[in-house]
């Protein structure tokens, strides 16, 4: 049999096995050798490496905003390239407009000119065929007012006559745009007047045949009753 104090060796002894059992293996790794006579700052190599980098992250803070300032000179560029071709584009467009504003404009002056010549020459011509019937309307009705002196007119004659030498033929050939203007003026007031005159008399000789009529019922009135009267007394004999 065990006693008791071997029994409590056992016991001390099992725990201190297991710490032994339980213990990782670590091996032996040996510090780093440095050069003799040299010694290490750490706070200087943390230094440099913050130094190092910064200067990479400056760098590539520049070359950002170098290729940042590139790409927005490009588009200015770039903007200022469409902006030209724009205004280019418009001052040709403006340029065509007035050409062809110019164009249009010479094409209507040209066209009203030749219209203008055109009338021209037509009022020359019916001028001269007025003038060449008038002559000639004028020159044998005075053959025949000559072949009947001697004898008295007619009124229809007469009229006539005061007619022809009343309408005097226009000579406008020589006259510009504002005195053909003022010719217009002159005859539509002369117009006017000869309407105003024409009026007056067919007013007048309203009122003479009025009269006329007036006169002849009068006159017949009188006969009758001068019938009627030499009548009565015929009987009264």
């Amino acid at each position: 049999l065990q006693t008791e104090e071997e029994v409590e060796e056992e016991e001390e002894a099992e725990p201190e096995d297991s710490k032994l059992k339980s213990k990782p293996f670590i091996p032996n790794m040996a510090p780093p050798k440095l050069p003799d006579g040299e010694k290490v700052d750490f706070d200087d190599l943390h230094r440099k490496r913050v130094e190092k980098d910064f200067n990479e992250l400056q760098s590539l803070i520049e070359q950002h905003f170098s290729n940042r300032q590139k790409e927005e000179d490009e588009l200015i560029a770039l903007k200022t390239r469409i902006e030209r071709r724009r205004a280019d584009r418009a001052e040709q467009q403006r340029v065509r407009a007035e050409q062809e504003r110019e164009r249009q404009t010479r094409q209507v002056e040209e066209k009203a000119r030749r219209e203008e010549e055109a009338a021209k020459l037509r009022a020359e011509e019916d001028a001269k065929k007025k003038k060449l019937l008038n002559n000639k309307v004028y020159g044998g009705y005075m053959q025949k007012v000559d072949q009947k002196k001697g004898k008295k007119l007619t009124e229809r004659e007469k009229k006539n006559k005061a007619l022809l030498e009343r309408r005097k033929p226009l000579n406008i050939d020589h006259l510009n745009q504002d005195k053909l203007g003022e010719k217009a003026r002159d005859l539509w007031q002369w117009l006017s007047q000869l309407h105003a005159e024409k009026f007056d008399l067919a007013e007048k000789l309203k009122q003479q045949k009025y009269e006329i009529s007036v006169l002849r019922n009068r006159v017949s009135d009188h006969q009758r009753y001068s019938k009627a009267t030499k009548t009565t007394r015929k009987n009264w004999k």
